[in-house]
């Protein structure tokens, strides 16, 4: 044989073994998905084992099958900053998303489907998007269209090809069933067809349901790659709509609200159940990695009024968050910590239950972790695959930093530190107080001089770093201050 030939040969051959490996690790990336609810309590989940009226059998079934986190976290109490740390994997206040009113998320942020899309996944959104403009977005139509006022239907009157670049399929999604309830932006329909170019559509069919099945249209069409699959469900959130179906699950006397909420969550649960079946019939189950977890905690509106259901805005929607203190919008416990769940067939040992406390920026870490490219350097979270598959029996001990409005926290092991407005702090030791009832800031001085500390270094990182003790707006303070002597008994 030639010297050309046998080079020929061995190029042959090195081509072979690189298909090969190339092929393997394109097997071995796992499809993954994500269940985001919104505005769901941390008790309304069957499998907390906190309340028997909530029933959740397929995500209860998913959390023994795997991993449940008593100490999950989102990263803000609301729901446009939650949702952009969830995807980028970072703080938002890195990136100056603090509250929905400084909407849109910056196009200078990665997000996790566009990492994901650059090493060959196909990545999906159906449900909720809320990261566009919209008619809180103060900051960027005072910059760039300041004739017009955050009010109802301000988007309407902005020049659509500027509000199609915040839309998701300009942020890394190839596959789009976009909306809330009736008006949905998609390149993709329920009955298997896709479109070159999206388009909206309406329909009267129930929002939960619209999204479980447009779920399932996205895992028939790319089951034989590598997908991320992001389902964030418009459910419980206001306004409270269910049908007679699910409805019919939860008879007896209770506040209607609630009766509301138990039946949207069902249909989530349901909707759950069949995209979990799916992946099994397509064989795809031992190779899927799933979180479900909330954006933020029940907005309980203090006394859990039973207002109509024709209430909108405003109004408990009947998700509970006990025996947590608090609620959205606060940095108590029952407004950031959340159901959150993990699962994964044949990686995740079941039965786990986990304390370490975890974030939703971890998510990002996570699935980043399980590809060739690995953890982005600018992440914020970890990886939690060590700890779920018991590699490690504990997370490294780290502090967990939240901000909003005039709020600012700290959880760093059993110890969560709180301030509001610019002199109100609390501390409390989460292992035996997990309501929040005793303020322990006077009795470990040196311990809140700490945490004061750290927490300003790490608010001197944020984009704008004096929102806070004090800086708000002053509906914000007005409300905040309603809170705090609601639940804690002080006015900031």
């Amino acid at each position: 044989m030639s010297s050309d030939a046998l080079k020929r040969s061995l190029l042959a051959v090195l081509s072979i073994f690189a298909f090969a490996a190339s092929s393997l690790a394109q097997a071995e990336r796992p499809n993954v998905i994500v269940f985001f609810t919104d505005d769901q309590g941390w008790a309304d989940l069957g499998v907390q084992g906190i309340l028997d009226d909530i029933k959740t059998p397929n995500i209860d079934r998913m959390a023994r099958e795997g991993v449940r986190f008593t100490n999950g976290y989102s990263s803000s109490p609301q729901c446009t900053p939650s949702r952009a740390g969830l995807l980028s994997g970072q703080y938002q206040g890195r990136f100056g998303l603090d509250d929905n009113a400084y909407s849109p998320l910056s196009r200078d942020v990665m997000l996790l489907p566009q990492r994901l899309q650059r090493i060959g996944y196909t990545t999906g959104l159906v449900g909720k998007w809320h990261l566009e403009l919209n008619r809180l977005s103060e900051r960027w139509l005072k910059a760039h269209q300041p004739q017009l006022k955050p009010e109802p239907g301000v988007e309407a009157k902005i020049p659509f090809d500027e509000l199609i670049d915040y839309f998701p399929q300009a942020r890394g999604f190839d596959e789009v069933y976009f909306g809330y309830e009736q008006e949905w932006w998609i390149n993709f329909d329920r009955k298997g067809n896709t479109f070159e170019e999206p388009r909206y559509v309406t329909t009267k069919d129930y929002r939960l349901d619209v999204v479980s099945e447009a779920a399932l249209q996205f895992i028939d069409r790319n089951h034989e790659d590598p997908f991320f699959l992001y389902v964030p469900y418009y459910a419980p959130h206001v306004p409270m709509e269910a049908t007679q179906k699910y409805l019919d699950r939860f008879p007896g006397d209770m506040p209607e609200r609630r009766r509301y909420c138990l039946a949207m969550m069902s249909a989530v649960d349901d909707g759950v159940g069949s995209i979990m079946k799916r992946l099994e019939d397509h064989g795809i189950d031992e190779n899927t990695l799933v979180f479900f977890l909330s954006d933020n905690g029940a907005p309980i509106k203090m006394t859990k009024e039973d207002k109509p259901i024709s209430y909108k805005l405003g109004a408990w929607d009947g998700s509970l968050n006990g025996p947590l203190n608090g609620e959205k919008g606060m940095l108590a416990e029952g407004g950031i910590r959340v159901p959150f769940v993990a699962w994964w067939k044949s990686k995740i040992p079941g039965g786990q239950v986990i304390d370490d406390p975890v974030i939703a920026l971890d998510i990002s870490a996570t699935v980043m972790g399980q590809t060739e490219k690995g953890v982005p350097g600018n992440a914020d979270g970890v990886d939690l695959m060590p700890l779920m598959t018991k590699q490690v029996s504990e997370l490294e001990e780290r502090s967990l930093y939240w901000k909003f409005w005039t709020q600012r926290a700290v959880r760093k092991g059993k110890w969560k530190y709180l301030e509001v407005g610019d002199n109100t702090e609390f501390l409390f030791d989460l292992d035996s107080d997990i309501g929040e009832s005793k303020n322990l800031a006077n009795k470990y001085p040196e311990l809140m001089d700490t945490f004061r500390k750290e927490v300003d270094a790490w608010t001197d990182g944020m984009q704008y770093p004096d929102r806070h003790a004090g800086k708000g707006r002053p509906q914000e303070a007005g409300q905040e201050a309603e809170w705090f002597q609601y639940y804690f008994g002080v006015t900031p």
